[in-house]
């Protein structure tokens, strides 16, 4: 009887009754339909990529107007002295020139004690953490060795000779530098030239990069200190710099000692210790932070004295960061990237409920649903803005499961198949929170957690009749 009513059908009466009951073509139009939803899901990592730029300009702005990341260096030594030229000029004799140029110096001892305290600037949505620094520096310099270099006693200029210190951003200068030599208390001014390039705050790859590209990632900033010397016998080692200096971000410092100890004491209890070396010994806690570093002239890659200018000081650099820890949008970039498996998962569980249950949903359903899975992540970044990655992703789950669940009772025919349709979307939304935190297990867990759903997909699929049996 069902073979007659068949063979009573038009061709395209028959083709739509195929095109309806044939499960490949099923499989393919949610293939498809994933493969469309692909294209928003990737528009989502972008959004969030502009929201963390956003972020970042944000507090780039706050801490231009208050002042930059500092990195300070010194104070070193730098004396100038004469060199004298003999240029030939055939016939007419034998010309001797002279030219001035200087001697750098650094100091045998550097003892740093700093205390910071940070605070948070608010511009709309983000934040902005500066701080105040107030910084003791004690230096001693054993007198100048100038038969290394090969300089004649006599040419050295010893009324010429001056300090330097260099600070990433003299903006940062809050009060009058107390600069002591000798005993003396001695008048400081700012200067751009400072004859070295003292390293910046960026990583040491971007540096080598920068400099590869011609593009100039160092400062030559500092302030500069006239010594009152006349001559050798006036020459004094102890050195020694009271500073309150503004930043932001970070803190770094350049041990141009030939030991450098640096004590860093702070109110921040969420620390970022960063740079070539780390702390010898350090504590966080609630209230702050201690920590300490030594660090040896063999640990650096320049020497302890010099006379070319514009010697680069860097590669040793080392200090600490006072960044917000704003990781929602790592974390939501992260969260994103499974967009597709949350998808696939619940476009395979409604596979499922279909041909196990006999139950047909439109593709259009399926569009809905996937775009109420899309439309979960703006709300996962857009709440985590505003209270964190924690509670935004609890409010957009809860928020997600509870409209998906809600919509599936309009085609699910059974309230257990729409609870249990819902119970399934709560673990797949539990299953990448626990990847998202378990960063060092995120491989394991995932790997393990898509093993049992493929064994589960296995053991619900394996009565299902593929093909129909021949009659």
């Amino acid at each position: 009887m069902e073979t007659e009513q068949q063979s009573t059908l038009s061709l395209p009466e028959r083709l739509s009754g195929w095109i309806q009951e044939s499960i490949m073509i099923k499989l393919f139009s949610i293939g498809i339909l994933i493969l469309i939803l692909l294209i928003p899901t990737s528009g989502i990592e972008d959004l969030i990529n502009e929201r963390q730029q956003r972020a970042d300009e944000v507090m780039d702005e706050v801490a231009d107007k208050w002042s930059g990341a500092q990195t300070v260096s010194g104070p070193f030594l730098v004396i100038p002295y004469k060199r004298l030229e003999v240029i030939d000029l055939g016939r007419e004799g034998k010309e001797t020139r002279e030219y001035e140029e200087k001697a750098f110096f650094l100091p045998h001892q550097l003892d740093v004690k700093g205390n910071i305290s940070p605070e948070i600037l608010h511009r709309g949505i983000f934040d902005a953490v500066v701080y105040k620094s107030e910084l003791e520096i004690h230096s001693v310099f054993t007198k100048p060795d100038f038969k290394a270099l090969s300089i004649p006693e006599d040419l050295v200029l010893w009324n010429k000779a001056f300090m330097v210190f260099g600070i990433t951003d003299v903006r940062g200068i809050q009060d009058s530098l107390i600069f002591m030599a000798g005993g003396l208390s001695l008048d400081s001014e700012p200067s751009n030239d400072i004859g070295v390039s003292i390293a910046s705050n960026l990583p040491q790859k971007e540096r080598d990069q920068a400099r590869k590209t011609s593009a100039d990632p160092l400062n030559n900033n500092g302030i500069t200190t006239k010594l009152p010397w006349d001559a050798a016998e006036d020459f004094s080692g102890n050195v020694n710099l009271k500073l309150s200096l503004k930043g932001s971000k970070r803190l770094d410092f350049v041990p141009v000692g030939k030991t450098t100890t640096v004590d860093l004491a702070g109110t921040w209890n969420n620390p970022s210790f960063d740079g070539e070396f780390l702390p010898d010994d350090r504590e966080v806690t609630e209230s702050g932070f201690t920590a300490s570093w030594k660090v040896l002239h063999f640990n650096r890659p320049f020497p302890q004295q010099w006379t070319q200018e514009n010697q680069v000081l860097s590669g040793a650099d080392f200090g600490v960061k006072l960044l917000i820890p704003v990781d929602q949008y790592q974390k939501s970039t992260r969260s994103a990237k499974y967009g597709i498996l949350i998808i696939l998962l619940t476009f395979m569980a409604l596979f499922l409920v279909e041909i196990t249950q006999k139950i047909r949903i439109h593709p259009f359903q399926y569009i809905l649903i996937g775009a109420a899975l899309i439309i979960y992540y703006t709300l996962l970044l857009s709440f985590s803005e505003h209270v964190g990655y924690n509670l935004a992703y609890a409010i957009s789950s809860v928020a997600t499961v509870a409209l998906i669940g809600s919509y599936s009772k309009s085609f699910l025919t059974h309230r257990k198949l729409s609870i249990l349709f819902s119970a399934l979307l709560v673990i797949f939304y539990l299953f990448i929170y626990i990847i998202i935190l378990q960063q060092d297990f995120s491989l394991l867990l995932g790997s393990i957690g898509l093993f049992v759903i493929i064994g589960t997909l296995m053991y619900f699929s394996r009565k299902v009749k593929w093909y129909k049996e021949a009659r």
